[in-house]
């Protein structure tokens, strides 16, 4: 199975992907605000999660909630 973004786009391992709604994140202090670029995403094993990091964070994200950029 592809992984696709919130649109329908294939995305890729090093893709750049952008935030289309705020997210706050447990564990984290600070909210991912809508428009955030997050770059150099990782795929997973599920196809709706993606891997990145934010800071020196590592988090795991669903694709429902971005976009390609």
């Amino acid at each position: 199975m592809t992984t696709r973004d919130s649109n329908g786009n294939e995305l890729n391992d090093g893709d750049t992907v952008m935030v289309i709604k705020d997210l706050k994140v447990k564990g984290m202090s600070k909210t991912l605000k809508r428009g955030s670029q997050i770059k150099n995403i990782r795929l997973t094993g599920n196809p709706e999660q993606i891997e990145c990091r934010i800071g020196k964070a590592t988090i795991v994200l669903k694709t429902a909630f971005m976009k390609k950029a």
